[in-house]
C-alpha cells in the first residue's frame, strides 16, 4: 500500500508556541548538555582530590557557586557573605575565644568544611561530621543578635558530602536534617541532580523558600476556604453541623489517602486517585454518588475488595468510617457542592501544613468562626518556640550525650579485631538503643489540645529525632535497621490531648493521623504502611481539663427556669441604637 505524503513546510498549521518551541530546541538541547558536562567536570575534578581542607575548602565553594550560577563570597565592610568570618564564641565562665567561619553568608547559611581523612564507612568519619555540625551550631548562636540566626547550616567534607541542617524559626533551636534525616546528605553525583543542584541554588538566593510550612500554609488555606463554602451550603440545605462536619472529614481523609497513594489510582485524566474518579464520574447523578460513598466507605473501614472502585483497598479501621448506616454518614449532594470537593481533591495533600490544618478546619466547619477563616491562627514558628525548648531540646541533649558515648565505643572498636571488636561496636549499639527506647517511651500531654496542632509538631520533631537514631544504628552495623514499624518506633500513641470541644478533639485525632502518614509516606514509602492504617488509640479524650464531673445541673431560678449567661454569639437590639 502506498501513502502520499504532502510537505506543507516548516511549522505549517503548528500553534505559535510549537513553533517557539521547535525554534528554541536546539538552544534548550546545548544549554542542557553544557550544564551536563559543567556537573561531570565538576564531580570529576572534586571526588579525587586528597589536599587537605585548608588547601580545598574555598575553591570547593568558589567552583560549586560557579556550578550552581549564584555570586561567590566576597570580603566586605559588613562582613555580610565571605569566607573566615571572625566572630566571638562566648563560654559558661564569662570568657570569650575568637573564632572564624569557613563560609557566611547572613541570613542564608554558616557552612563548616572538612577533608575528613578517615574513610567514609567508618565510625571516625561520622564522628567527624558530628562534631562539625555542633561546631557550625555553635557558631550560629555567637552571631551578633542584631544579625540573626541564619535558617540553614551546611557541613561540607569536600569532595565527599554536603549536608544541610535547618532551623526555619530562628530561634536558637537545633538545627535537624534538612529535609529529613534520610534524604539530608547530598553526595557528590547526587550534583548530577538538577532538582538537588536548584535546593542548594536556593540556599544561595532565596533559603527561606525551602521552609516547607510557607508553601504548604497557602494550599492549607485555600483548601478550608472550599470546605467552608461547601459546608455553610450543607447546612443551608436542612443538614444538622455535626452530620456536615463528620462527612466533610472522611471526604478531606479520602482526598489525602488517594494523594498519598493509600488509594487506589482513578481512572480520570486528571491523575488523581480512586476518590476523585468517583467524584467525577457520578457528579450527574448525586443519588448514586451518595450510595457510593457511603459503599467506598464502609469497604475502607473493612479492607479488601470494594465494589465502589472495583478495586481492593487498605484496611484503615480506626473510628473514622466506622456506622456506615447511620443517618448523615454519606450526605445527598448538590453539583455545585460536588464541584467544590472536587476544587479541594484537586489541591496537593501531600502539601496541607497539619500545624494548622485543624485550626482552619475547625472553623471552616463551624459556623460562628468562618468569618475569622484564615486570618488568626498560630504560624508553625510560634509552635515551633514552644515545643522545641519543652519536649525536644531536652530529648537532643540526652541524644548528644548517647551519640557520644556510642562513637566513643565504636572508635575503640576500629582499633581492635574479631569477637572483641564486635563486642564493642555491639556496646555501641546498645547505647543508642537505649535513647531510642526512651524516645519511644516518652509521652507528652496537650490538656487543652484544641485541634492538635501543637501536638502535630510534637510529632513530627520525634520523627526527626528518631530518624536521626536509626540512621546511627545502620552506620553501626544494626540489622535491625528497619525498626520502622515492624519493632520499637514513635507512634501517636505517645501524644495525649484532653480537649472539651468535641469538634476540635475529632479533628486533633484526624491532624495527627494526617501528619503521621505524611512522614511516613515521605520516609518509608506507602507500600511499608502496616495495615489497618488508622487505629483508634483514644489518646485524644473529650472532656474537661480541670474539673472531673459525671453531669451537668443547669441551675434554676425561683420559678424553675433555667439560669443562662451570655452565649457569645446572641445579640439583643439596644432600644435606642
Amino acid at each position: 500500500m502506498a501513502f502520499d505524503v504532502i510537505s506543507c513546510g516548516p511549522g505549517f498549521g503548528r500553534p505559535a508556541a510549537t513553533r517557539t518551541a521547535l525554534r528554541d530546541a536546539p538552544t534548550i538541547i546545548k544549554n542542557m548538555t553544557e550544564k551536563s558536562a559543567d556537573v561531570e567536570h565538576f564531580i570529576s575534578r572534586w571526588q579525587a582530590t586528597t589536599a587537605s581542607e585548608l588547601a580545598t575548602a574555598q575553591s570547593f565553594v568558589m567552583d560549586l557557586c560557579e556550578l550552581l550560577n549564584v555570586d561567590k563570597p566576597h570580603a566586605t565592610v559588613d562582613q555580610d557573605y565571605m569566607f573566615e568570618r571572625p566572630l566571638k564564641e562566648a563560654h559558661g565562665d564569662g570568657s570569650q575565644s575568637d573564632r572564624r567561619v569557613d563560609c557566611y553568608k547572613r541570613g542564608h547559611f554558616i557552612l563548616e568544611a572538612n577533608k575528613i581523612k578517615a574513610g567514609s564507612h567508618t565510625k571516625g568519619y561520622d564522628d567527624a561530621l558530628l562534631r562539625a555540625h555542633a561546631q557550625a551550631q555553635n557558631y550560629a548562636r555567637a552571631l551578633p543578635g542584631q544579625e540573626g540566626r541564619p535558617p540553614f547550616i551546611m557541613v561540607v567534607d569536600v569532595g565527599h558530602v554536603i549536608q544541610l541542617f535547618s532551623e526555619f524559626s530562628r530561634s536558637g533551636g537545633n538545627y535537624t536534617p534538612f529535609p529529613d534525616p534520610r534524604s539530608h546528605q547530598i553526595k557528590l553525583h547526587d550534583l548530577r541532580d538538577e532538582k538537588i543542584r536548584q535546593r542548594l541554588r536556593l540556599l544561595w538566593t532565596d533559603p527561606l523558600a525551602l521552609d516547607p510550612s510557607r508553601a504548604n500554609a497557602k494550599v492549607t488555606r485555600e483548601v478550608a476556604t472550599v470546605l467552608a463554602t461547601v459546608a455553610k451550603s450543607l447546612e443551608a440545605d436542612g443538614h444538622p453541623p455535626h452530620q456536615v462536619g463528620a462527612f466533610l472529614t472522611r471526604c478531606l481523609f479520602s482526598m489525602f489517602a488517594e494523594d498519598v497513594g493509600l488509594l487506589p489510582g482513578g481512572s480520570n485524566s486528571s491523575g488523581k486517585g480512586a476518590f476523585s474518579d468517583l467524584l467525577q464520574r457520578h457528579r450527574e447523578d448525586p443519588p448514586v454518588l451518595q450510595r457510593m460513598l457511603q459503599a467506598l466507605w464502609a469497604d475502607m473501614d473493612r479492607g479488601g475488595f470494594s465494589a465502589a472502585l472495583a478495586a481492593d483497598v487498605l484496611k484503615f479501621n480506626g473510628k473514622l468510617f466506622k456506622a456506615s448506616q447511620a443517618d448523615g454518614y454519606a450526605l445527598l449532594l448538590k453539583r455545585p457542592q460536588i464541584d467544590g470537593l472536587l476544587a479541594a481533591a484537586s489541591a496537593s495533600w501531600t502539601e496541607v501544613e497539619p500545624a494548622i490544618f485543624g485550626t482552619l478546619l475547625e472553623r471552616a466547619l463551624d459556623p460562628t468562626e468562618r468569618h475569622a477563616l484564615g486570618a488568626h491562627y498560630t504560624p508553625r514558628a510560634y509552635v515551633d518556640r514552644l515545643v522545641m525548648p519543652t519536649v525536644i531540646d531536652p530529648l537532643r541533649a540526652e541524644w548528644s550525650n548517647a551519640q557520644a558515648a556510642a562513637l566513643l565505643l565504636a572508635n575503640e572498636a576500629n582499633g581492635l579485631e574479631g569477637k572483641k571488636r564486635e563486642d564493642k561496636l555491639a556496646e555501641a549499639r546498645t547505647e543508642v538503643r537505649k535513647f531510642h527506647h526512651r524516645l519511644c517511651t516518652v509521652r507528652v500531654l496537650d490538656p487543652a489540645c484544641g485541634s492538635g496542632n501543637f501536638l502535630y509538631v510534637t510529632l513530627e520533631h520525634l520523627k526527626r529525632l528518631e530518624g536521626e537514631v536509626l540512621n546511627l544504628l545502620g552506620a553501626l552495623g544494626d540489622s535491625q535497621e528497619k525498626l520502622g514499624l515492624e519493632g520499637e518506633t514513635v507512634t501517636l500513641q505517645q501524644l495525649r490531648g484532653i480537649e472539651l470541644n468535641s469538634r476540635a478533639a475529632a479533628l486533633a485525632e484526624l491532624v495527627l493521623w494526617i501528619g503521621y502518614l505524611q512522614w511516613q509516606a515521605r520516609t518509608v514509602g506507602v507500600r511499608n504502611i502496616a495495615e489497618p492504617v488508622v487505629h483508634d488509640y483514644g489518646n485524644i479524650e473529650n472532656r474537661d481539663a480541670v474539673l472531673a464531673y459525671d453531669d451537668i445541673e443547669p441551675q434554676m431560678d425561683d420559678a424553675g427556669k433555667v439560669v443562662t449567661r451570655w452565649d457569645g454569639i446572641t445579640h439583643q437590639p439596644h432600644p435606642v441604637t
